[in-house]
């Protein structure tokens, strides 16, 4: 019975679930294994969210230090202006100049308005046709023009289709701030155009046909109605008067840009400028604040830290030895030198700012506060980017790539300066330029004298070139006085008054000085330098003299009792008092005696003022010249006792001298007419590869000067040049030795691509040195140079250190002159924000730690995934094993309980068993 117990309670009706039994042993196989892949998976999980929070948290650090590495904040300014309606202050920029102002608004600046002759139909054709040529500049008067060259001129198309609608459109298409409109007056429509502000911005407007001489504004004829004049603003800053174009102003005070908004002559607006230290000071408070929140979030991330129930928390990198070197490597950049910053502060431990043993910043403000208010301007090189140069014609900007760029400083060798294209034109035969220049180049000293202003004696001063008019010598003659270092200070103008023909020269800061001539060239006399000096006779002696040897009859002996002396005033300067203690056997004994008494005058000496002394044997009188010539020249005898009057001496006895006169030479030029019938005088150029149209001259010029603003205003003013940026500079070149002139055409850009040619011109343009041929052209070229011994690549006047070079991300912009000035230094600093943005980014870059870890952990993710599926694949293995296992045993189960209902009884029918 045994037997049937057991197979009775391994049958099908036991009521064992195969099932879950084969998905509880599973789950045991698998746990240990699971549990190890789930740990690893976390802990890596973990690492990536702490490489989460790292990254955050120098995303931190890196905002903060941001505002650091801008220089504006160290330059940053405010301005106090007092509440008008005078001015309106728009903006004060980084760097402006600090300083106290006051301002006193005189006039506005106005832009010319031009009204054209009336129209019943804005939209009508107008039958005209022709070009409509518009030149910028200032009317001097009703017929003189003086072309603006620094504005294009405009030439507008005119169809006989157009309107005045269209012709405003097409003048408003040029961009060239001339504002056309059409108006409605009076039930009539007019075209009006308003020109930029400012008195050299007024127009002159020709039309080239006789349809459109409604339109015409020159200075033959003016169909065209002035409704406003042009006129510049005017203010007096601190008692200094200005000018300006525009009533929008940026450029009185550096950085400070402000609107005038009407005129207040009565009214002054003082304000002030002052340096903004308080940003910066903040910004540097604040980093440090960002900077030690780093550090503890940094640190709780690397090591341990006790959580809110004071137990021990593991950080998420704890052990990650790559985390731990950023940190490291931050903490070191934080605590060292500046790379590149040679002088004053060069650490953050210069200005206070210490780092403390747990990593964590500190300020001592005691050196805080004295660097913030002593030495201010030696922040912005610790904190933000830092460039110069030691060759003045070199100046280094950072590019594209700088944070490639090594800090420090780099040697530089400039061996090639860049150079613009230009065509040097024939010379100008047209009487315009060759009729009556002053050549002052021959004779050496002709042109040359010494002037005296209140007692100081200049250099010699010296003309030597060319001049086509008297205000070019106005302006050659006031450039050797500036440069005259004796007169430094004395703020000498000169002028000249074309009513009497005569120059004047006055002091701006002495006014009352006396100014005087001496050592004037024989050919000054063309130019009105015939100036006299102060001659002064005494009278007649009543010494007796013996007529033979024109010796005293008796001896003058001035030291006997009587009293010989005087006080003598020369060129406004008195003298001393000068005693006669002598004794004399002749005049000229005596005169010799006044003059060196007059010589070693103290008073006169200091001033420079001097006099010759001379006795006339003829008349038996002495005299007494100043050395100076001019209006200023005076001799006169303040004081006499009456002794002197036996030398013909009293304080009776005064002299002066003659100043300029008028200029003999004469600047009559012929003008020059360019449009009319047969004259033709247009051309057409190339600039830097691109052809102009056919640029005409249609103006009269009275000088080379006029036509040299005109030909640069046009050529500019080229709708195709200017559409692709091209533009040149036309100057005046004069050959020192013969005074001929010529013009040259030079591209305002450097390099090979600078070039410049005149590819046509008429006939006519020969007289003025253009042609088509015969004119000497050079192209630019690049500048060259190498960097660390390195050649690098020039561009135009742009020098690239070589690709990869320890200054590759330096721009070298370079002018000419450079090479003169021989091998050089650069220097180059991010300053400590540009250093630690730089680290931060290497960090976070594409081949960063960041991205290293973060791929390395992703990568042992996969893996566990990799196992979790192998593992999967085996659970599933030993899933199916044990089912099957389970379901054979059921089998067998099943099939023995088959046989034990067959048995059942069976012991009963066995023989010798059965029951009786």
């Amino acid at each position: 019975m045994a037997s049937n117990d057991i197979i009775s309670s391994l049958g099908a009706g036991s009521g064992i679930d195969i099932a879950k039994l084969v998905t509880q042993l599973t789950a045991v196989e698998r746990a240990p294994q699971q549990e190890r892949l789930d740990a690893r998976k976390e802990k890596l999980e973990a690492q990536i969210s702490g490489y989460g929070q790292l990254k955050s948290a120098l995303d931190s650090v890196q905002t903060a230090m941001a505002a650091l590495g801008d220089n504006d904040l160290f330059n940053a300014r405010s301005v106090s202006v007092p509440s008008s309606d005078v001015i309106t202050a728009n903006k004060v920029a980084p760097g402006a100049q600090t300083g106290t102002y006051k301002i006193e608004v005189t006039q506005v600046a106005s832009a010319q308005s031009l009204a054209m002759a009336s129209q019943s139909d804005r939209a009508a054709a107008l039958g005209k046709s022709g070009d409509l040529n518009i030149r910028f500049g200032e009317w001097e008067n009703a017929s003189t023009f003086n072309v603006n060259n620094d504005r294009a001129s405009l030439k507008i198309s005119v169809a006989a289709t157009d309107s005045l609608d269209s012709i405003a459109e097409k003048i408003n298409s040029q961009n060239a701030g001339v504002q056309a409109s059409v108006l409605k007056v009076d039930g009539q429509f007019q075209l009006m155009l308003t020109s930029p502000s400012g008195k050299s911005n007024a127009m002159e407007i020709t039309g080239s046909t006789a349809s459109l001489s409604d339109f015409n504004f020159n200075s033959t004829n003016r169909t065209a109605t002035q409704t406003q004049a042009a006129q510049d603003a005017e203010l007096t800053l601190n008692g200094l008067k200005v000018t300006r174009e525009s009533n929008d102003i940026d450029d009185v005070i550096p950085g400070l840009s402000f609107t005038i908004n009407k005129a207040s002559p009565s009214e002054s607006l003082s304000f002030s400028i002052t340096a903004d230290k308080s940003t910066a000071e903040q910004s540097i408070r604040d980093f440090v604040t960002a900077y030690n929140t780093f550090q503890k979030s940094a640190q709780e991330l690397v090591g341990y830290s006790r959580d809110k129930d004071n137990k021990l928390v593991r950080g998420a990198l704890a052990g990650d030895s790559a985390a731990r070197t950023m940190i490291s490597r931050l903490r070191e950049t934080i605590g060292g030198s500046v790379p590149g910053v040679q002088s004053g502060f060069t650490a953050l431990t210069n200005v206070g700012i210490r780092t403390e043993r747990d990593g964590s910043l500190s300020i001592d403000e005691k050196e805080f506060s004295a660097a913030i208010s002593g030495n201010f301007n030696q922040l912005e090189s610790l904190f933000a980017t830092r460039s110069s140069s030691t060759n003045t014609a070199v100046s280094v900007n950072p590019g594209t790539f700088a944070n490639r760029a090594v800090s420090g400083t780099h040697d530089v060798v400039i061996t090639r300066d860049p150079t613009k294209g230009q065509a040097v034109g024939n010379a100008i035969t047209h009487p315009l330029a060759t009729g009556t220049s002053l050549v002052a180049s021959g004779e050496s000293g002709g042109y040359s004298f010494k002037l005296n202003v209140g007692g100081t004696q200049s250099d010699t001063i010296e003309l030597t070139g060319s001049y086509g008019s008297s205000a070019a010598l106005v302006a050659a003659l006031q450039t050797q006085i500036d440069a005259d270092t004796s007169l430094a200070g004395k703020g000498v103008t000169v002028g000249f008054d074309a009513g009497t023909g005569r120059f004047s020269f006055a002091s701006q800061t002495s006014p009352t000085d006396p100014v005087t001539f001496s050592a004037i060239g024989n050919q000054m006399g063309a130019l009105g330098f015939t100036p006299t000096a102060a001659s002064l006779t005494a009278n007649d002696m009543t010494l007796a003299l013996d007529p033979d040897t024109g010796d005293f009859v008796t001896p003058l002996d001035t030291s006997a009792p009587g009293d010989y002396s005087f006080k003598i005033n020369v060129n406004g300067v008195g003298s001393d008092l000068i005693q006669l203690t002598g004794t004399y056997a002749n005049p000229q004994a005596l005169r010799n005696d006044l003059q060196s008494l007059l010589d070693s005058d103290a008073a006169l000496t200091a001033d420079g003022a001097g006099v010759d002394v001379s006795f006339n044997d003829q008349t038996g009188k002495f005299s007494f010249v100043s050395r100076q010539s001019g209006e200023a020249s005076e001799v006169s005898f303040t004081q006499a006792s009456p002794q002197m009057a036996e030398l013909g001496i009293d304080n009776s006895l005064t002299a002066a001298g003659t100043g300029l006169t008028a200029m003999t030479h004469s600047f009559s030029t012929p003008t020059l007419v360019t449009s009319g019938p047969g004259l033709d005088y247009s051309f057409k150029m190339s600039v830097d590869g691109i052809k102009s149209g056919s640029i005409t001259l249609t103006g009269s010029y009275a000088s080379v000067e006029e036509l040299r603003a005109d030909l640069q205003s046009q050529i500019n003013g080229d709708a195709t040049l200017k559409k692709a940026g091209a533009a040149v500079d036309v100057n005046i070149n004069t050959d020192p030795d013969t005074g001929v002139q010529s013009f040259s055409f030079v591209s305002r850009e450097y390099g090979s691509i600078s070039k410049v040619s005149v590819t046509e011109a008429s006939a006519d343009m020969a007289a003025l040195g253009i042609a088509s041929s015969g004119l000497t052209s050079t192209d630019g070229v690049d500048v060259k140079g190498t960097i660390n011994g390195q050649e690098g690549f020039g561009a135009g006047n742009v020098l690239l250190p070589a690709l990869d070079s320890a200054a590759y991300g330096l721009n070298l912009s370079v002018s000419e002159g450079a090479t003169a000035q021989g091998a050089f230094q650069i220097s180059f600093s991010r300053g400590i924000a540009g250093e630690l943005s730089k680290l931060i980014d290497d960090f976070q870059g594409a081949a960063g730690v960041f991205k290293t870890r973060e791929d390395g952990i992703q990568k042992q993710l996969d893996g566990i995934k990799e196992e979790v599926s192998l593992l999967d694949t085996r659970m599933e293995g030993i899933s199916a094993r044990l089912t099957a296992q389970f379901t054979a045993m059921e089998r067998i189960v099943s099939s023995l309980k088959d046989t034990g209902s067959q048995l059942d009884g069976l012991n009963d029918r066995l023989p010798f068993t059965a029951s009786s």
